[in-house]
């Protein structure tokens, strides 16, 4: 009888044939590799590459021949091969690692950022063998994300926050008129960075930029540090000196605060900008400026008008022209932007390769209420920037407040780009009324647009808005009543 094909096995021809076979499987899983976009490669347990597919020859520049067998670290030469394995992670917590931003050094000695996940490798029997990673080349995002940063930045102020942009918009032409403007914001919004812009954008912008805290000097000194004095105007006064108003001449003065000044000091800038002049302490006659004024403060000035705290006729001439900032909390889209824009800052001070944020830090960021805005985030960062020790800021190098925030799972105000859209949407509603034109307008966005995205996201005009007419000083708008007009019709017939 002939052998069947079962009984072959176990002849030498069926031994034999073993190797071809796992031949042919090996260089089947090669060409599926190959066939993958994304580079992917796998280690042993002695951290020693076993497969490299094509797409990570062309990410990393080396090839397949050379990459297997080596350790990984020699190839990718990551910065965080020796502090923060995302690999030797995953192997010894059997946690698989998801989308996480690292730089490594390509064979050309060039340094790029690549975007990975990692996984357990087991065999049929389930037995751990290995690891699996794979990456993704990320410098055409990142050189789009830079390039959209620039679009949404003035000077040194970032943001893509409708309010801001309409901010954005109109400080060239502020800052070309010349004229006095009134900065208010909550602490930490960036008043002086806007003040800054506004005085590089400005004719004077050769001139020195001269900033004074209003609210940091006592009293006795703050007239003395403002128009200087003359020898001998008090006893200490052995010799002339200039004040701030004299040192910018030809520029910008910058008063920041102006809601803490007495009133004797009041009536004395009142008269610097009426006049356009000045008398120092002990001086005889009054000494001319050009220096363009520029005032801010944390409080409402009209509310110290009506309290009679502040010079009504002052509040008029420091608000030609207002600007309000908003505070961190009601511009949450910005925080992303302003974290990038903190890390390459940082990065360029200290000489350091920070990519980016891990997604649970950046959770924690975003559901911060930041009492202390803008100002507070960087510093957030700076404190992460002395913790970090590899490429990503994580949660644990944030701030203790933040943590403990994070840790106690505390609901944010918006949680989601899609909550913050939600919540700028029926803030802006609010402002005006239920008015959809006039909210359109405030969000950058034509009118239809934001009535799809009403729809989309469910939302309604606010109670209060609805059935109500602005012109009307809130009265609910008139209903007719039908069956009353029909029988009106009928009696004039």
């Amino acid at each position: 009888m002939h052998p069947t094909v079962g009984e072959n096995r176990g002849s030498p021809l069926g031994d034999s044939m073993e190797p071809v076979c796992e031949e042919n499987e090996r260089r089947h899983h090669e060409l599926i590799l190959d066939s993958i976009e994304e580079g992917v490669f796998t280690v042993d347990l002695t951290w020693r590459i076993t497969s490299f597919n094509r797409a990570a020859e062309k990410i990393t520049g080396v090839p397949r021949a050379e990459a297997v067998g080596r350790p990984c670290f020699e190839v990718f030469r990551a910065d965080v091969c020796e502090t923060g394995c995302m690999l030797r992670r995953t192997l010894e917590s059997e946690t698989p690692v998801a989308n996480v931003l690292v730089h490594i050094f390509r064979a050309d000695k060039k340094r790029i950022p690549i975007r990975i996940s990692t996984a357990l490798l087991r065999d049929p029997a389930g037995r751990l063998v290995g690891g699996v990673e794979t990456f993704q080349d990320v410098s055409a995002l990142q050189e789009l994300r830079r390039a959209l940063q620039r679009q949404h930045r003035f000077e040194d102020i970032v943001s893509k926050n409708p309010r801001m942009l309409k901010i954005f918009a109109m400080l060239p032409q502020v800052a070309e008129s010349g004229s006095t403007v009134l900065i208010e914001g909550a602490s930490g919004t960036g008043k002086e960075l806007v003040a800054r812009a506004i005085h590089h954008h400005s004719p004077q912008r050769e001139g020195p930029f001269v900033a004074v805290n209003c609210g940091a000097l006592p009293d006795t000194l703050i007239e003395a540090e403002l128009f200087g004095y003359k020898a001998g105007a008090f006893t200490d006064a052995r010799r002339d000196r200039a004040g701030r108003f004299a040192l910018a001449q030809n520029g910008t003065i910058f008063l920041d605060e102006i809601g803490d000044i007495s009133p004797a000091l009041q009536v004395r800038l009142l008269r610097v900008l009426q006049e356009r002049v000045y008398e120092p302490l002990g001086a005889g006659k009054p000494v001319p400026t050009n220096a363009r004024v520029i005032a801010a403060t944390h409080r409402d000035l009209s509310r110290l008008v009506r309290e009679e705290k502040f010079r009504e006729d002052l509040y008029f001439r420091v608000n030609v022209f207002k600007i309000a900032l908003p505070p961190l909390a009601e511009r949450r889209e910005d925080i992303p932007l302003l974290v990038e824009h903190f890390i390459d800052r940082f990065n360029h001070r200290r000489g350091r390769n920070v990519a980016g944020v891990a997604r649970e830090a950046m959770e924690a960021l975003l559901h911060h209420d930041w009492p202390g805005n803008v100002r507070e985030l960087e510093n957030a960062i700076e404190h992460a920037f002395v913790l970090c020790r590899d490429d990503t800021i994580r949660l644990e190098d944030l701030p203790e407040p933040l943590q403990a925030a994070a840790a106690s799972g505390r609901p944010a105000a918006a949680t989601t780009l899609r909550d913050i859209e939600r919540a700028a949407i029926l803030a802006a509603l609010e402002r005006h009324g239920g008015r959809k034109l006039a909210a359109a307008r405030e969000l950058g966005v034509d009118k239809n647009t934001l009535r799809r995205k009403m729809i989309r996201l469910g939302l309604r005009p606010p109670p209060a808005a609805r059935g109500v007419r602005p012109d009307r000083g809130g009265q609910p708008a008139p209903h007719r009543d039908r069956p009353a007009a029909a029988s009106r019709r009928f009696s004039k017939k």
